[in-house]
């Protein structure tokens, strides 16, 4: 194993003390010119690389903020994470990336492992498991910066960076509406998830207001799995009065949905209309195209980075937490409208 060149190698190569070398390579006075030169050339000669973590530790600074999200195949996470990484890159800070594949046990895992590898800061999406948040209330106990995107729970006094659900799922069932739906589902998903509960809220202000009587039976709980999307679609389409529009918390429950629909010879969107969330590239791909609703990701984030730098480098104003709702837009496609 190649040995990493330190300031002790080069101190003996000279025959000069530690100290010497380490003020010439940080540039300060009192240090002889000619021994400054020999000690930086040397240094180039011998590819010096400073240790950057444990300098940053001596001064309590690593630079580097926790990164928590519940699963990168999922192509919402996956690009806020692509978002964050570049204007953390901007400031001068490294990003250790966490997935909790939406199990609480390994959010406690990934909290504890980024704790002791010393992050000045975490941005963490909740895991769908997650109830229990004493791991949280810890973080906040010991002055660590925190910011929440998309998931995040009433009971934490935090910064975070959220979309407008319920205004978005309120348009949306809206559109399904004004299109001719007056039974109309909502495919939501489990219901320790907030955005899902938010998005329940719009559906059900859209219904309401639409003078149309609330259905328990039309609103049915998912865990973000296509095939069981798929059955509950199946389940849904074969009840005695099936739903003519679907509402559907994500576009990859909406391709479990579809192949339901294809499944059981139901045309969409002759039959039943369909709408869904993120916005993915596959909606406008599929046949029939998918209308969903297209999330500001990247603005997502920039502002959970912008909030956790603005905690870490003193900007914050007092402990008073920063909400950022932002607007969504509907982007409507083949599914929810009526063929002309």
């Amino acid at each position: 194993m190649r040995h990493q060149v330190t300031i002790k190698d080069i101190a003996k190569q000279l025959n000069v003390s530690v100290a010497t070398v380490s003020r010439a390579l940080r540039d300060l006075p009192d240090i002889h010119p000619d021994t400054k030169k020999a000690v930086l050339d040397l240094a180039a000669e011998l590819d010096y690389q400073p240790n950057v973590l444990a300098a940053s530790l001596v001064k309590s600074k690593t630079k580097t903020i926790g990164l928590i999200v519940p699963d990168l195949g999922y192509y919402f996470f996956s690009t806020v994470v692509k978002a964050i990484e570049l204007e953390a890159i901007k400031a001068g800070y490294s990003i250790l990336i966490t997935q909790t594949q939406e199990s609480f046990e390994r959010e406690l895992i990934n909290i504890q492992n980024l704790s002791r590898s010393q992050v000045e800061g975490i941005i963490i999406s909740l895991s769908r498991e997650t109830v229990n948040l004493d791991h949280i209330t810890r973080l906040q106990r010991r002055g660590i910066p925190l910011v929440f995107f998309d998931r995040d729970s009433d009971e934490i006094h935090a910064s975070k960076v959220m979309v407008d659900n319920e205004q978005s799922a309120y348009e949306a069932v809206k559109h399904l509406l004004e299109n001719g739906c007056k039974r109309i589902a909502f495919l939501a998903g489990p219901k320790s998830v907030s955005v899902s509960n938010q998005r329940r809220l719009g559906y059900l202000r859209a219904l309401q207001e639409a003078c149309i009587q609330e259905d328990d039976s039309l609103i049915i709980h998912s865990d973000y799995f296509q095939d069981t999307a798929t059955s509950q679609t199946h389940q849904l389409m074969e009840s005695a009065n099936p739903p003519d529009g679907i509402l559907v918390v994500s576009d990859r429950l909406a391709l479990g949905v579809l192949v339901a629909l294809r499944e059981l010879k139901i045309s969409v969107p002759d039959q039943v209309k369909m709408v869904s969330f993120n916005n993915e590239p596959i909606c406008s791909v599929v046949s029939p195209t998918i209308s969903s609703v297209a999330q500001p990701l990247e603005e997502i984030g920039k502002l959970a980075m912008k909030l956790i730098l603005d905690q870490i480098e003193g900007r914050a104003d007092g402990a008073e937490p920063v909400i950022e709702v932002l607007k969504t837009n509907l982007v409507v496609r083949e599914s929810s409208v009526n063929p002309i």
